[in-house]
């Protein structure tokens, strides 16, 4: 019999109802696989170079914030560059596998026996990896690594948030034979590849090589940038946006990590947490602000730096914020010039920043991510843009600073500069950039002219980092807020 189609309208709708869900399932799957397999990260670069260059000589250890990333990326580099592994999530570590180093940890030979006969994975010299996931909850994991790179056989990796805070690490003498390697939330790059965008950045590095502006592209690629602020650089958050293009439901991944970092200070910052929390329920207040240095006061009338020093130096430890110090000076070796108790504290992620910023019932039904999206949010829009170019410079290798200058007496050295830049190759004169970052369209930089005319020996290219197009007038690089990642 020859099979027809049932023209019955309400059978049609029955099927559609039925499969809707299920299609719906295998959609948002299918995105995710498609966002997993464009994930690039960057730091994998670094990862074949350290394989390559040591060959087993030293162990990597990758530190960053909670929810960066950084299981995901050394378990993908570990299944396409050896030939076997072993992964050891102290999160999650089996009875079996634990009693292996509880009892076996220090002698080697044993040691890595018993490991392969509960994981069942054969283990080949020089070419497989173990990897130590969460190692700071189990910090006698790092002790060992000076006897296990000793061994010479394998390659280690281990991974954590946290590794460096003072509970972690008593009673235990750390390895020399560990390097560490920071691993930041996705930048731009990461995010556009992500997007299945390989082309746009490789546009941007040949405008700024040729000095030139993007034109009818500056707009196109604005859009794509105020969807990265937005959305920020956590992966989780990222492929919501790849598979919803929901604002409200990439908005609940965030606060998720939110709250995740608020536990990890409950149980962490032992002593000092309401303090910690204090500090970090204060960021967004202290951005806002015309002028972003962080004023004790703000947290208490009575509230001196040193007393609140360790939950600065916490939160910057475990990844959750950027340190940005000011300097007396501007010249080679900011850090020696550098005001311990004259600061900025930036979010490592400012997607992150919009979630902690803004209340649930303020986010309902898109409308502040629309404003964000089309730039016409009247308030905070420069708590965000100056929180974006610090996190981009981080994620290049920058270190934070800045220059100001509150007098009264003399008008000429009164100036603040957002952030100092020191040149890739140092000359004797004209080594430090100073950027200006401006949320606005209509703007002053006299800080600026001040600035090149007060330290003229120690200025070398001046920025005003913006919203619009490339370009240069009186010796100002005017540079579109995109194109940070490439100073």
């Amino acid at each position: 019999m020859k099979n027809t189609p049932n023209k019955n309208p309400h059978f049609v709708q029955y099927l559609s109802d039925k499969n809707l869900h299920f299609v719906k399932k295998c959609i948002f799957a299918d995105t995710i696989i498609n966002g997993l397999n464009n994930m690039k990260r960057k730091i994998y670069s670094q990862l074949l170079e350290w394989k390559k260059q040591e060959n087993g000589r030293v162990a990597l250890l990758i530190e960053g914030a909670r929810r960066v990333g950084k299981s995901y990326i050394v378990e993908e580099f570990a299944k396409n560059e050896y030939r076997s592994y072993i992964l050891v999530d102290f999160s999650h570590i089996s009875n079996n596998v634990k009693a292996v180093f509880d009892n076996y940890l220090n002698e080697t030979e044993t040691f890595l026996m018993f490991l392969q006969n509960v994981t069942g994975v054969t283990l080949y010299p020089r070419n497989s990896l173990i990897i130590f996931d969460e190692v700071q909850k189990y910090p006698q994991a790092r002790q060992a690594i000076k006897h296990l790179v000793a061994d010479g056989r394998y390659d280690y990796i281990e991974t954590g948030s946290l590794v460096s805070i003072h509970e972690n690490t008593k009673d235990i003498l750390l390895p020399s034979e560990e390097r560490s390697l920071a691993m930041y939330p996705m930048d731009f790059e990461e995010f556009l590849w992500a997007m299945g965008d390989e082309m746009t950045m490789p546009f941007l590095r040949q405008c700024l090589t040729d000095r030139m502006p993007l034109g009818p592209m500056h707009q196109k690629t604005l859009t794509l940038f105020r969807q990265y602020m937005i959305v920020g650089g956590m992966p989780q958050a990222v492929l919501e946006y790849l598979a919803s293009h929901n604002f409200l439901r990439v908005d609940n991944v965030k606060r998720d990590i939110l709250a995740l970092y608020r536990r990890s200070i409950d149980k962490y910052a032992k002593g000092y947490k309401e303090k910690v929390k204090a500090v970090f329920d204060q960021l967004p207040g202290e951005l806002q602000k015309h002028e972003k240095r962080f004023r004790l006061s703000d947290l208490s009338s009575d509230a001196r730096y040193r007393s609140y020093e360790s939950s600065f130096i916490w939160l910057q430890e475990a990844m959750i914020t950027n340190m940005c110090y000011g300097v007396t000076e501007p010249q080679v070796g900011m850090r020696l010039k550098r005001d311990g108790q004259t600061f900025k504290c930036y979010m490592s992620d400012t997607g992150l920043l919009i979630s902690h910023a803004f209340d649930e019932k303020t986010i309902q039904g898109e409308e502040l991510y629309q404003k964000l999206l089309l730039n016409k949010l009247e308030i905070n829009a420069g708590m965000l843009v100056e929180n974006v170019v610090a996190q981009m410079f981080v994620a290049s290798g920058h270190k934070l600073y800045f220059y100001s200058k509150n007098t009264r007496e003399n008008a000429e050295d009164r100036m603040e500069i957002d952030f100092l830049i020191e040149k890739p190759t140092l000359t004797n004169a004209h080594n430090i950039c100073p950027v200006e970052v401006k949320s606005g369209k209509n703007y002053t930089f006299s800080s600026l002219n001040k600035f090149r005319r007060k330290f003229a020996d120690q200025t070398a290219t001046p920025y005003i980092v913006h919203y619009q197009d490339y370009k240069e007038e009186n010796g100002i690089v005017f540079l579109p807020i995109y194109m940070v990642p490439l100073i």
